[in-house]
């Protein structure tokens, strides 16, 4: 498959009225494809697949079987083509470019049938997951995806304009370095000032310069005023995210002026790996700004296999459903794209801590001089693209690759490791490390992950074992031991992806599929689980508390086997995090000190099963209702270990604060408590884990009556003069499927309008666990979701993310709890 760009270009005679001028060909272009049998009007920014559904040549690509039946539209060679007309003299102008900032990804380029160039790297870079991954359909896109424009410019022109805000720990003051880039096409030198204005911080200087013929770098420095107070950058939940507006005027020779404005943030960043008091290795955590923040987040992949889709209405929406999950990092994983300049801007103004990988992941790449030297203007380019945002905590080499080069995942010959470990080191080492050491001093670098950080280095830049507990970071999977039991999981130092799958909602999955897909063993449900024995592998996890389906009507069947999945998925990934949680601050056995879970993974590609918690389009599942209470800031964790029950506090605040810790037994056939206990008032101490409660399970429940582990549950909360601090969390003494008492709740709501946002007051005739509203395809998100309710009624809100109705939400309201499963 490849590109072919085809330019033809009139010109017109006006000469040059300014300093530059630019012309936009984004917009209506021609495409055709490589016999020519087929021609269509293509939009650019695009791809050929966006074109083709949009003249309704083809269904939606993501419909059914869709992504096979349409694999002709990447075998296939087309040439995007436009007619054009400068509306000036390029003939008056010294310098002249066209500009494509993204081509996907084989391409040549003619302008007037005269070749003038050719590209072979979408970041620049050809390897990503648009061939498919266990997550996500192959869709080898072809197109122009990103802006193309032509630039003309006299005496000299910038090219790009970055910079970094630097604490000087000497001086304990803020500094700026700005780093400027021209083309001076002027024969001679050129002179001039820099004025460099920061209203809000009382900071303004002013730098004599001059600029030789060539591609020249400016670099500033610029010292803040100790005068102005500079409010730092924080994370989401920790702080505000305070910026400044700056303005960078360039006047040179001949009445030229440049001005170029920006938002400043001021946050510090560092990976702190050091030795821990009672554990072999090492620490791995982050500072930002002097304070240790655990990371609590997940893993963001592309949000659709066409980027022209991905608008700035769709990242905030999935962004903020982060936030909104008490969430504080994401981590832009290595198989995907970087991402576009709105996502960036949108993480700093949200608070959201960016993990950035570079684009290399699960596979062994060449080290020829061609790919290197591709490689490094990738890397080059991508660091001057992103380094100036605050959210951007760290660059990460690769996904994976260490511990598939150690863990020998290619089956490679012991004879010729050797060769494939120089290759790792000459590429992640010597020249992307040594590209980020020298361009960006402001965040750390770690070359893969997971990885053993220090340690890895000291070992060679590859690990024995990357998977070691006591040094760096871990990714951990396991899909076949009962995820109820906390002991399979890894007491590690940070565990940067974990997670179980699920499958999307119905009325998600309704939109791209026909009647005949609608059962859990259907063809098309089979073509859509890209993890192989994924479907299996959660009724295997279903089974071991929960009863699978048996309704005679298929359909309801597989509903209520799709609501299992996520039921299944929710609670997993929910014990498994507040371990995690639970870990940060003890160390037991030589293990510990966790201090960030990073789940995979937030968002979908498409409409199939995966491990995300966003469905495509952002529709939250119940794991994202429940990653928004297991990640709060203040939250209750329990588990049980020999027969005893244990509640450790968990807090992220900055200050102590005084609570009390209130514990309830509830029977399965009562919406009253049977029992109910509070703990004398004390301290939790701010950014710890402690152990606030103990108590065996026999003499728990043999204090509240007549209770057994199969007929009762455990709810607890933190809470402040009455005040409730924490969500309400809850212990399973037995497996849903051993329950005794449990009766078929009967659940009513009654919905009402409250300005934008809709209230529902739901009432239950019993006990009810997850339970889960939905109102179809109307999006919004509820207030709460999935939970468990144990009190007659409660109240919930609804917030709609386009205008809806009263009656819209009544049609569409649907309930489930367990019991309707059965």
């Amino acid at each position: 498959m490849r590109l072919r760009l085809l330019l033809l270009l009139a010109l017109c005679g006006a000469g040059p009225t300014a300093a530059a001028r630019s012309l936009s060909l984004r917009g209506s272009w021609r495409i055709r494809s490589g016999n020519g049998s087929l021609e269509l009007p293509g939009r650019v920014p695009g791809c050929v697949h966006s074109a083709l559904f949009q003249r309704g040549l083809i269904q939606d690509p993501y419909y059914r079987f869709n992504d096979l039946k349409y694999r002709w539209i990447s075998l296939d060679n087309w040439t995007y083509s436009k007619k054009f007309q400068i509306p000036f003299n390029i003939s008056k102008w010294q310098k002249v470019n066209l500009i494509f900032e993204g081509v996907d990804t084989v391409a040549k380029i003619l302008l007037n049938s005269v070749p003038i160039g050719k590209t072979d790297n979408m970041f620049k870079r050809y390897e990503q997951s648009s061939f498919s991954w266990d997550w996500g359909p192959s869709f080898p896109t072809q197109g122009i995806w990103k802006d193309v424009r032509i630039e003309a410019y006299n005496i000299c022109h910038l090219n790009f304009f970055t910079f970094s805000p630097i604490y000087d720990n000497h001086t304990q003051g803020w500094n700026l370095e700005i780093e400027s880039s021209f083309d001076v096409v002027s024969p001679k030198p050129i002179s001039g000032q820099v004025i460099v204005a920061i209203p809000k911080l009382q900071t303004q200087q002013t730098y004599s310069i001059e600029l030789q013929p060539g591609e020249r770098i400016v670099e500033l420095f610029v010292k803040i005023n100790k005068n102005a107070t500079v409010e730092t950058w924080w994370p989401h939940g920790h702080g505000n995210q305070t910026g400044y507006n700056m303005t960078v005027l360039f006047k040179l020779d001949g009445g030229l002026s440049i001005e170029k404005s920006a938002k400043v943030y001021f946050r510090t960043v560092e990976l702190i790996e050091e030795s821990i008091e009672g554990s072999q290795g090492l620490s791995f955590y982050f500072k930002i700004n002097g304070l240790p923040i655990f990371l609590k987040g997940s893993n963001w992949i592309p949000a659709d296999s066409f980027q022209d889709r991905v608008n700035s209405d769709l990242l905030r929406l999935l962004l903020q459903s982060a936030v909104d999950a008490n969430m504080n990092t994401l981590r832009v994983w290595g198989g995907g794209i970087y991402e576009q300049d709105e996502f960036y801007r949108l993480c700093d103004e949200l608070g959201i801590m960016v993990w950035q990988d570079f684009m290399f992941a699960c596979a062994l790449y060449p080290t020829d001089q061609g790919f290197l030297d591709s490689v490094r203007t990738e890397v080059a380019h991508q660091i001057r693209r992103l380094k100036s945002h605050p959210s951007i905590i760290i660059w990460g080499g690769n996904n994976e690759n260490e511990a598939a080069l150690m863990m020998n995942w290619f089956n490679i010959h012991t004879s010729e490791l050797h060769t494939y470990i120089n290759d790792y080191v000459v590429l992640y080492v010597k020249n992307i490390r040594q590209i980020v050491l020298a361009r960006d001093k402001t965040r750390p670098f770690i070359i893969s992950s997971p990885t053993n950080g220090a340690e890895s280095i000291e070992e060679g830049w590859l690990s024995a074992n990357p998977y070691d507990k006591n040094f760096g970071d871990v990714h951990f999977y396991d899909y076949s031991n009962d995820c109820w039991n906390w002991k399979i999981f890894p007491k590690a130092r940070f565990v940067s992806e974990y997670g179980y799958q699920s499958w999307p909602s119905f009325s998600t999955l309704e939109k791209v599929s026909s009647e005949n897909d609608w059962s859990y063993n259907s063809e098309f449900s089979l073509h859509r689980q890209h993890h192989a024995g994924g479907n299996n592998e959660m009724l295997l996890q279903i089974g071991f508390h929960f009863k699978l389906p048996k309704n005679t009507d298929p359909l309801q069947t597989f509903k209520d086997t799709i609501y299992l999945t996520q039921v299944m998925q929710a609670q997993c990934v929910k014990i498994e995090t507040e371990f995690y949680r639970r870990s940060r601050s003890e160390i037991v056995d030589g293990k510990g000190h966790t201090m960030g879970a990073l789940y995979w993974q937030l968002n979908d590609i498409w409409q199939a099963p995966s491990w995300a918690s966003l469905e495509y389009g952002g529709k939250w599942k119940m794991l994202h209702y429940f990653a928004r209470h297991f990640f709060a800031p203040l939250l209750p964790v329990g588990f049980e270990d020999q027969d005893a029950f244990f509640i450790y506090g968990v807090s992220d605040l900055h200050s102590d604060c005084k609570a009390t810790l209130t514990v309830r037994v509830h029977t399965w056939n009562s919406l009253e408590p049977l029992c109910s206990s509070e703990t004398e008032r004390f301290v939790m101490e701010a950014g710890k884990a402690v152990l606030l409660y103990k108590e065996q399970v026999p003499a728990l429940l043999g204090r509240c009556g007549n209770c057994t582990r199969q007929s009762c549950v455990v709810s607890f909360y933190l809470s402040t003069d009455n005040q409730l601090v924490s969500p309400t969390n809850h212990h399973f003494l037995s497996s849903l499927n051993e329950t005794v008492g449990l009766q078929k709740a009967h659940i009513t709501a009654n919905i009402s309008q409250q300005g934008d946002t809709f209230v529902f007051d739901l009432e239950t005739s019993a006990v009810a666990p997850f339970v889960w509203l939905d109102v179809g395809s109307i999006p919004g998100r509820f207030s709460d979701n999935g939970f468990l309710m144990t009190e007659k009624t409660r109240t919930i809100l609804f917030y709609p993310w386009k205008p809806t109705s009263k009656s819209e939400l009544e049609q569409s309201f649907h309930v489930t709890s367990l019991t309707d499963t059965y």
